[in-house]
């Protein structure tokens, strides 16, 4: 498919030490960003533990209301990019996909898995065992926390307001990306990295 549109929807430009875990989030987009959900980046999560494993979760299509399924769209490539040399420019990419079989059913593709040495592929929502890590995909309720009430509080009244317990996405959904891999095939001798997501529409 040729491509016509490219959008890099969540640029993290982090530097990422990696015995501590990293996000970013991006809720309430632009129209135009919103008026296309599944393109729509909401958070990238990494962390690395001490077995020598990156957990990375993007998550897309943020907001979505109890009841609504996970978006998979077709026409759409994901990709999760490491700077290993802190020069702003990619060493290492992760390409995630969608497919439907003839029957209807949902597929991903993850191409560029660190350690995995070829494609990982199988079905949504089941745990695919990839070498040195695994992958998963689907409808999860949406881990970002943020009280929107208490910020708001907050800039209207100059007190500090924010209560833990007041969840303003709670009961909301996104469709996540799930990825586990070999820290070492990912960074090389390298201990930082900057990491960023991107969409791509075909």
């Amino acid at each position: 498919m040729t491509q016509k549109r490219s959008r890099a929807l969540c640029a993290l430009g982090l530097a990422l030490a990696l015995a501590s875990p990293a996000w970013g989030a991006d809720h309430a987009e632009a129209p135009g960003s919103s008026a296309d959900p599944a393109a729509d980046i909401a958070d990238l999560y990494l962390w690395a533990s001490d077995s020598g494993q990156i957990t990375a979760i993007l998550t897309s299509s943020g907001l979505s209301p109890a009841g609504a399924g996970a978006m998979y769209d077709g026409d759409l490539l994901y990709g999760i990019h490491f700077d290993t040399d802190l020069d702003s420019v990619e060493d290492t990419s992760i390409w995630i996909r969608y497919g439907q079989d003839a029957l209807g059913n949902w597929g991903v593709q993850v191409t560029g898995l660190p350690g995995a040495g070829a494609p990982v592929v199988g079905a949504v929502e089941q745990v695919i065992a990839a070498p040195g890590g695994r992958v998963w995909t689907g409808l999860r309720d949406d881990p970002f926390f943020f009280d929107l009430q208490g910020l708001e509080d907050t800039l209207n009244t100059g007190t500090i307001s924010f209560d833990n317990t007041r969840d303003s996405l709670a009961g909301t959904n996104a469709t996540a990306i799930v990825l586990e891999f070999d820290t070492a095939s990912a960074l090389g001798a390298s201990t930082q990295a900057r990491v960023w997501a991107t969409t791509s529409r075909f």
